[in-house]
């Protein structure tokens, strides 16, 4: 099986990240007793946090939302009814390697394996990235479809995560995907902004805000202790070159399902320039089955967001279901 980060986010410094747990807990002031026990094989999905997310956490609290969401456990290793490995349907809906098209005018192309960040509920945590790996003829081969392919009006980039790429090669997509003619938009999905802002620096910007077609970049954050200074500034730098940003968040046991913290992200995302998209009922993937909250208590938490937020702060509470021909919205 390949692994959703099977390299370094392009060459990204080791000291940046940790991969340790021992390390990680320690720099938390956290003793191995005061945690859940650890996954009994995390090699296939190893841990890894960069030091930037990491120092928002709140030392000595094996309870924060921050480390809950990226510290493997061995509730990772228990099996769950209806949890599998592609709960989303992304192989029935590939198309070529790199390409799926799961919704009508719209196609997602895979343009990298890595991530700056391992999230233990990630959709894709046991995706085959070596069979989508794109090379100079395969990609060819791929854009060739796109032009083909007139119906599609929309392309998104993801993976892994496409700002894990080096300004260079996003500026190649940017440019190939600019020169299809039908194509009206681009949209990128992206949890760098967030997990590690510092990566977005000047040179990344200037690719993002010369992108010739309407670019629209969608963050990740859930829960508003991720939004401090750094990346509401970055998020203010990006909004300010002319980029479009929305947030999707995962609604996750643990770490944000009460209505105070949906409540306060939505107001730290705004204030940093950013609008509510989609808040995300989790993806039924093997191994997050302890983040799952109950369909009932996502509807309360969704209804208490729409009585206390002006209606553009209040995001779509969806799901996606494997087959369909859109998200599905459960409110």
């Amino acid at each position: 099986m390949s692994l959703p980060c099977q390299k370094a986010a392009d060459r990204l410094p080791a000291a940046d990240i940790f991969r340790d747990r021992d390390a990680l807990l320690g720099a938390l002031g956290l003793e191995e007793r005061a945690l859940p026990p650890p996954a009994h094989d995390p090699g296939h999905f190893p841990l890894r946090v960069p030091r930037a997310f990491a120092r928002r956490m709140r030392r000595g609290d094996p309870n924060d939302p921050l480390l809950r969401q990226v510290l493997p456990s061995a509730a990772e290793n228990r099996p769950a009814r209806g949890f599998g490995p592609d709960p989303v349907g992304d192989a029935a809906a590939t198309r070529s390697p790199g390409l799926i098209h799961k919704y009508s005018g719209r196609a997602l192309l895979l343009v990298s394996g890595s991530c700056v960040v391992h999230c233990r509920y990630c959709f894709r945590r046991h995706f085959p990235y070596g069979d989508h790996r794109l090379d100079g003829a395969t990609r060819e081969r791929l854009l060739d479809e796109l032009r083909t392919d007139t119906t599609i009006r929309e392309v998104i980039l993801s993976g892994g995560d496409p700002l894990a790429l080096s300004p260079r090669r996003l500026g190649q997509w940017l440019e190939a995907l600019q020169a299809i003619g039908h194509l009206q938009r681009i949209r990128i999905h992206s949890r760098v902004p967030v997990a590690l802002p510092e990566r977005i620096d000047g040179r990344l910007l200037d690719v993002l805000a010369g992108a010739a077609l309407p670019l629209v970049l969608v963050v990740h954050a859930n829960h508003p202790a991720e939004i401090d200074r750094a990346v509401s500034a970055t998020l203010g730098r990006i909004g300010a070159r002319g980029i479009r940003q929305l947030n999707q968040s995962v609604l996750l046991k643990g770490v944000n399902d009460s209505p105070d913290t949906l409540c306060e992200l939505s107001e730290r995302l705004f204030a940093a320039g950013v609008l509510p998209y989609y808040l995300h009922q989790l993806d039924r993937v093997a191994g997050a089955a302890h983040f799952r909250v109950a369909r009932e208590r996502a509807l309360e938490l969704h209804e208490e967001m729409r009585l206390r937020l002006p209606g553009y702060l209040v995001p779509r509470l969806v799901r996606e279901v494997d087959g369909a021909k859109a998200k599905e919205p459960l409110a």
